[in-house]
This record gives C-alpha cells, sequence and structure tokens, in this order.
C-alpha cells in the first residue's frame, strides 16, 4: 500500500458497503480498515474484505496511526460524534449526508476541523453526477438565460431504514422556504408526501416535491430561464439499480429546437464512486470536495423546512 491514501470506514450498512467498494476501487486509495456497529455487518465486512482489519470499535480503528482518512457512514444522529471523534484522532473526513442533524452538531464538526487542521468533506455524491453536472454547466455558461424556476420531483419507493433525502441547490442561497405535507407518520423529516418551495432574490423559486408511496424510483428536474429552458429525468426499478435509463434535453430559444445531451452514465453508484475517485485527490490537495461550511447551509434549510411543516407557514432562512 505504499504511496496509496489509506482510508478507514466507519460504519458498513447498507450504504457503507457501497462506500467500501467505492474506496476500493478509488485509484490512489486503498481500503485499510472497516469499524462496524454489530457482529453481524463485521462477519459481512470480513466475507467482504477478508484481508481489510475489521473491528467493531470504531475508536479502535481511529487509534491506528497508518490511516490517513476515514469514511464515516452511520446513521445521521452520530454524524457529528463520530466526525468530530475522526478529526480529533488526526484523519481527514469524507462525512456521509446530511452533515449532522442539528445546527449546533454542524458547528461542533466546522469548530473540530478548524482545530485539528484536517479536511472535511461531506459526501453530496450527487453534485458528482455525469448528468446533473451537465445541468449545471449549462446554467452557468447561460446557456438558458437567468434560472426563474426549477422544479424537482421525486417518485419513490419508502426510504430504507435510517436513509434520508433532500436535494438541489444552485447559484445563491435562498431567502425563505414554505413546506406543505404530511406530518411524517414515518418520523422526523421522512414525510411520505413533501413538497418544499424555495424563493430567492426577484422573481425566481424552485420547488421540490417527493411522494414515498410510489414504486420503483423516478426524478424529474425542469430548470426555466430567461432565454430557455433544461429538461432532465432518471428511472430505475430502484435508486442504486446498475442500468437506469435517463435523459437530458436542452432547448436555448434559438429557433433549432430541443436537443437531448449526451451522457454515458448516471446513478448513485455512479456518483458514489467518482466522489471516492476525486476525494482522494481533494485529502492530498488539503481541500474539500464540498464545505462543511457550503453543507451546514443545506441542515439550515431542511430544518426550516421541517419547521415550516409544523407552523403552517413561511419561514425565512438565516444563514
Amino acid at each position: 500500500m505504499a504511496g496509496l491514501l489509506r482510508f478507514g470506514l466507519i460504519g458498513y450498512g447498507l450504504w457503507g458497503r457501497h462506500h467500501a467498494a467505492a474506496i476500493a476501487a478509488a485509484p490512489g486509495a486503498a481500503l485499510a480498515g472497516i469499524a462496524c456497529a454489530s457482529a453481524a455487518t463485521a462477519a459481512a465486512a470480513r466475507r467482504d474484505f477478508p484481508s481489510t482489519p475489521v473491528t467493531v470499535d470504531y475508536r479502535q480503528l481511529l487509534a491506528r496511526p497508518d490511516l490517513d482518512a476515514v469514511a464515516v457512514v452511520v446513521p445521521n444522529h452520530l454524524h457529528a460524534e463520530v466526525g468530530v471523534a475522526a478529526l480529533e484522532a488526526g484523519k481527514d473526513v469524507l462525512l456521509e449526508k446530511p452533515m449532522a442533524t442539528t445546527l449546533a452538531d454542524c458547528d461542533r464538526l466546522l469548530a473540530a476541523a478548524r482545530t485539528s487542521g484536517r479536511v472535511l468533506t461531506i459526501g453530496h455524491e450527487l453534485r458528482h453526477s455525469a448528468q446533473y453536472g451537465r445541468v449545471k454547466a449549462m446554467i452557468d455558461a447561460g446557456e438558458i438565460g437567468t434560472p426563474t424556476y426549477a422544479a424537482f420531483s421525486l417518485f419513490r419507493f419508502p426510504f430504507r431504514p435510517g436513509s434520508t433525502g433532500w436535494r438541489y441547490d444552485r447559484a445563491g442561497d435562498p431567502l425563505s422556504v414554505r413546506a406543505v405535507g404530511d406530518a411524517g407518520a414515518r418520523g422526523v423529516g421522512l414525510s411520505d408526501h413533501f413538497t418544499a418551495l424555495l424563493r430567492f432574490p426577484g422573481p425566481a423559486h424552485a420547488v421540490i416535491t417527493q411522494t414515498l408511496g410510489g414504486f420503483e424510483y423516478h426524478q424529474l428536474l425542469h430548470v426555466v430561464g430567461t432565454g430557455g429552458a433544461i429538461r432532465s429525468w432518471w428511472s430505475g426499478v430502484l435508486d442504486r439499480t446498475a442500468e437506469p435509463r435517463f435523459e437530458l434535453r436542452i432547448d436555448r430559444k434559438r429557433g433549432g429546437g430541443a436537443e437531448t445531451i449526451p451522457v454515458e452514465r448516471s446513478g448513485e453508484l455512479v456518483e458514489l464512486g467518482e466522489q471516492a475517485r476525486q476525494v482522494v485527490d481533494a485529502f492530498l490537495r488539503r481541500r474539500p470536495l464540498l464545505s462543511a461550511a457550503e453543507a451546514r447551509k443545506r441542515i439550515v434549510v431542511c430544518l426550516a423546512a421541517e419547521r415550516s411543516l409544523r407552523e403552517a407557514r413561511e419561514v425565512e432562512l438565516e444563514f
């Protein structure tokens, strides 16, 4: 493993196993240790990676001086505890989204990163999507003018136990959020049906909507600007399917009609692999892929949306 960035992995549940595979396949990285939460997941890790040391005590993993970095893929409420411990142990940290469940815990992570001098990056793997990356690149290039409306729709089966979802952001921070939906029979932040309206400066606004009462997994994104529009969709039997269907189209309102933009590969597992590949270089360059300060804004929006749902009113956003 000489010359490789040696990673430890904390968490070997459904998503942690995909992180392990992505790290093991990333050029310049080596999966050098795994910490599990139970004897059952430890047995699975030893079966999948027989030459990699496995423990059920994450602090034992963090005490190893030969590890350069850790990926933290544990339940959301443990992100701050484990992330802070990893930073204090002198490791660079790839922390799975969401950054934390409270702003106080976000601030604990930011303080630990500053004090330790280590790199903390938050794993929003969709930012590494070739499909949605092309959408952002076309918007940044001015191909549809100034965006004034965006809508993201997610139609899917219920979340797996312990998982969470919320995604979409675009240039500039929103001013307020107004959410409607059910009260979250599955728990806080897991409403079966949910819609949020994000208001930006001027007339610009975005709508995010999801239902967990659907079947399979289907995403739809519309972005409309002053000089054109983009439509993009992604569909699969599951969110982590290896053979999805997807399409990206743009109409630049120049008289030529809409055109299809080629995208070779798209999907959660593709983006997770790309994130693992990029994080090796990012840690070596001592910079995050996504800063903790930026990821904290996503928590501000999510908590405000939950508050809006509870109080049935628009909530101003303070970053």
